[in-house]
């Protein structure tokens, strides 16, 4: 014997089946009295196990004198039937007593389901209401079956269907079991926007989290039907158009629509776009008397002429009520206003500033932090209880408390206070999962196969703490990293960043040689503006060079040498001997007898980085400091803004070298027509020597395709030329480069394959060598002929050839990309060609790298 309840499609329509005899039958009622109020002298209560008796006479309370009337004993019952306690109810009226007859419901011995895989059992059992040892209800088994139905519509199942189940057992016990068959996950089909002329469907699609199916979609969920999703990104579009000038825009419709052939939903949305506005005028009214409203203009971000954006007034009204409030007057309300002009296109802007209610914050309710600590919250709020209620502020603290991403959702709300000028604070959260444990995989030309496990917490322990962990390991490159940051020092916004790295550099096809460093970072970070940040570090860290002896044994001097603090032999082999010049030869080389280079006949690494493995490991000790602006409206995905970097390092505060090290970048972002947009790129550095302490090749900056690509990597500048060596780069102390660059989508290919289209321009130098060039105790010299060496073993002579292009020459490049936002991380193929170039550069035409997370 069983019954049935099937929820199909998480809609609330439902139906019941049944198999056998009813085990669960809807309560009965029978009720034979007179009208006419009657005595009752007994309640007589027939059928009851479980319940007490005085608790089935309570329902049924006499009036006055003890009589019960229809009205009485029908109320009673009505109240007996609602407790849930019984599957039927019978009264009966014998002479001056009342016959209650029930049948209890049965009592749950177990709740079990079966059929679930994608949902776990913990998760069900918290949300039915149905429990063990509880009573039987049949609405209450149906409000379960629909609970279940709606946690797989959550999750995109909405073809679940959830049967439950009664089995019968001794003692009027029942076990109720709920059978789910979980069904596939209903996507997106097609997302469709109507009355959009202003922006291409394309475009909006990059406007809003839902996706459409694609053959990837399995590695994400952004293509699964979420209602909640689909309506806030009504909101999202709404948005971008006020960001945009679009002042009268209304999305006035989402339309989601099953579709039962293709097996998932059609999402229309409708648009009224309205016209574009530009800012017409902006103005300053202040009905304070002693607050002059156009001392705030400088707070406002909203120019003459430009575009109308809301986002940009909204923070505007933010900045100026806070710049007020520190000037005093903690009540002041900054009211935007706009009157638009029709015909011209335009809207006035005033900002009103008037004394607002005198309302104070009684108390700041935290409610649904389970794991993060109340301080860590509270911490993001400038204002706290006892002071003057300022909306910006409240607005300002639930924007910091998404951008910690501890939280799925926050909410602050008010509710009045214990007097009519006090509000109480209620913040609402729903915390998620902040601790991460990835595998990562890539490939680059550069940098060839690559791996990382790497393990982090962005709220360790509860304290608001962010901690990782990782090791990589590839073909040319390993390591380990260690992080830490406490972003309130000492309960200041100042937050403490300490890095322990230890890095391993192999050779490879651009470098003969490899590096081994170690290091610690303490570093500060000082958030000035919401668009501007300033780090202040000091790095401490060990490098010393590593390099195969067959590239390090060179050494023409019979006696032997002492090269930096280690003694070399002599170290003659029979090429020493019997290698006669190469014709044409090095000037000042005999070219028809032995030249006595027998070391480099089986080739040797370039002077400086013989020096750097002669000194041994160095020591560097440092002072620096990154200012950035960033005004990006996506960081994944930017199409409009402007990013900077400037930062500068002094070397020298201890350590074995001295240098002032500045390097800046800008990358400025703008969309053009038909879904273009353009990358203007600038970047420049200088190195300059300090003191008498000689400049290390390993300090100089390396150029290659990070500043015109079309060249390998440490292809651009000074470069060892010596014919038998290994042909180092050898670096540069100044450097500059420019690039523009358009990026266009492929609008024959679904917005969901996340592939993009470049075109570039590249234009840089590098130059400026001020390392090494003559080691005078092995008689090596930089001049346009090599020291002659002779068959003297005594006076051999050490010709190095260390020659070098290091002209400002403009290189530049044109070429074509292909950049796929994969589901497997960010991959970017270039193909570059280069134009113009110096004379001992090397060039890669072909370039690939790209990584994941899995």
């Amino acid at each position: 014997m069983k019954f049935g309840l099937r929820v199909r499609g998480g809609l609330a329509a439902a139906f019941i089946m049944f198999a056998g005899p009813v085990a669960l039958p809807l309560a009965s009622v029978v009720l034979s009295s007179p009208a006419a109020a009657q005595t009752v002298n007994s309640i007589e209560v027939v059928g009851n196990r479980r319940v007490e008796l005085e608790t089935i006479r309570s329902y049924f309370k006499p009036g006055p004198g003890g009589t019960l009337d229809a009205g009485r004993v029908d109320d009673g019952l009505k109240a007996l039937i609602e407790t849930g306690l019984f599957s039927d109810v019978k009264i009966n009226r014998q002479g001056g007593r009342l016959i209650v007859t029930v049948v209890e419901n049965p009592v749950i011995g177990r709740v079990a389901f079966e059929g679930n895989k994608k949902v776990k059992d913990e998760q069900l059992q918290a949300e039915v209401q149905s429990k063990p040892r509880g009573t039987l209800s049949r609405p209450m088994v149906q409000s379960d079956a629909q609970r279940i139905a709606e946690i797989y519509r959550r999750s995109g199942r909405y073809d679940v269907r959830v049967t439950p189940e009664m089995i019968e057992q001794p003692n009027n016990r029942v076990d109720l079991i709920f059978t789910i068959e979980e069904g596939a996950k209903t996507g997106v089909k097609s997302i469709e926007f109507v009355g959009n002329n202003a922006f291409s469907s394309y475009r909006l699609k990059d406007v809003i989290k839902t996706r459409e199916t694609n053959l990837l979609s399995f590695l994400g969920s952004g293509d699964v039907y979420d209602p909640d999703r689909v309506e806030a990104d009504r909101d999202l579009i709404r948005r971008f158009y006020l960001k945009n000038g679009y002042a009268d825009v209304q999305v006035v419709a989402a339309l989601s629509e099953y579709d039962p052939e293709r097996k998932g939903f059609l999402v229309t949305f409708k648009i009224e776009e309205g016209q574009q506005y530009r800012v017409g005028s902006v103005d300053f009214q202040s009905s304070i008397a002693t607050l002059d409203g156009n001392t705030l203009r400088g707070y406002s971000r909203v120019s003459v002429g430009s575009l109308y954006n809301v986002e940009n007034i909204e923070k505007s009204v933010e900045e100026m009520q806070i710049e007020a409030s520190r000037r005093g007057y903690a009540f002041a309300v900054v009211r935007p206003r706009g009157d638009r002009n029709f015909e011209a296109h335009t809207v006035s802007v005033v900002f009103a500033i008037d004394e607002g209610p005198r309302t104070y914050i009684e108390r700041i309710n935290i409610r649904g932090n389970t794991r993060t600590r109340d301080y860590v919250i509270r911490r993001e709020f400038d204002i706290s209880e006892g002071d003057a209620y300022n909306r910006a502020l409240v607005d300002r603290a639930e924007r910091r408390l998404k951008n910690l991403d501890f939280f799925k959702d926050v909410k602050i709300v008010t509710e009045p206070g214990s007097s009519s000028d006090r509000v109480v604070l209620n913040v609402n959260l729903e915390e998620k999962s902040t601790g991460d444990f990835s595998i990562s995989g890539g490939y680059s030309t550069t940098d060839g196969a690559l791996a990382e496990v790497s393990i982090s917490e962005r709220n360790f322990l509860g304290r608001g703490l962010f901690a990782k962990a990782s090791v990589t390991y590839g073909q040319f490159a390993r390591g380990y990293s260690l992080s830490f940051v406490e972003p309130y020092l000492l309960d200041y916004r100042v937050a403490l960043g300490l890095d322990l790295y230890q890095r391993q550099q192999l050779a490879n096809n651009f470098i003969s040689y490899g590096t081994k460093t170690l290091g610690f970072s303490p570093r500060l970070g000082f958030q000035l503006r919401e668009d501007l940040s300033l780090q202040l570090r000091y790095s401490i860290y060990r490098q010393e060079i590593t390099l195969p002896t067959t590239l390090s044994d060179c050494n023409n001097v019979a006696a032997g040498s002492l090269i930096g603090n280690r003694f070399v032999p002599f170290n003659p082999t029979p090429a020493f001997i019997n290698t006669p010049t190469a014709q044409g030869g090095l000037g000042g080389v005999d070219p028809t007898g032995n030249n006595g280079l027998g070391c480099f006949a089986n080739g040797e690494a370039s002077l400086p980085v013989r020096q750097e493995l002669a000194g041994g490991a160095t020591l560097t000790s440092a002072l620096g400091y990154t200012l950035n602006y960033n005004t990006l409206d996506n960081t994944k995905n930017p199409t409009d803004g402007l990013l900077v970097d400037f930062k500068q390092d002094f070397a020298g505060v201890g350590g074995d070298v001295s240098y002032l090290k500045t390097a800046f970048d800008a990358k400025y972002f703008t969309p053009l027509v038909s879904d273009i947009v353009s990358i203007v790129h600038l970047q420049g550095g200088i190195l300059n020597k300090i003191g008498n302490t000689q400049l290390r090749m390993l300090d100089h900056f390396q150029m290659g395709p990070n500043l015109v690509r079309g060249f390998a990597p440490n292809g651009i500048g000074p470069r060892d030329i010596n014919p038998f060596g290994t042909q180092d780069a050898l670096g540069g102390t100044k450097y500059w480069g420019a690039s523009l660059e358009l990026q266009m989508p492929f609008w024959f290919l679904p917005k969901e394959t996340g592939l993009k289209g470049a075109v570039y321009a590249d234009a840089g130098g590098l130059w400026g060598y001020q390392g090494t060039t003559g080691w005078a105790l092995t008689g090596e010299v930089n001049q346009a002929g090599c020291v002659k060496p002779t068959r003297n073993p005594n006076n051999a002579g050490t010709c190095l050839g260390l020659q070098f292009d290091d002209q400002n020459t403009v290189r530049t490049s044109v070429g074509v990309g292909l950049v796929w936002a994969s589901p497997f991380g960010p991959l970017r193929f270039d193909y570059a060609i280069p134009l113009t170039k110096g004379q001992f550069d090397r060039t890669q035409e072909f370039r690939f790298g790209g990584g994941t997370s899995f």
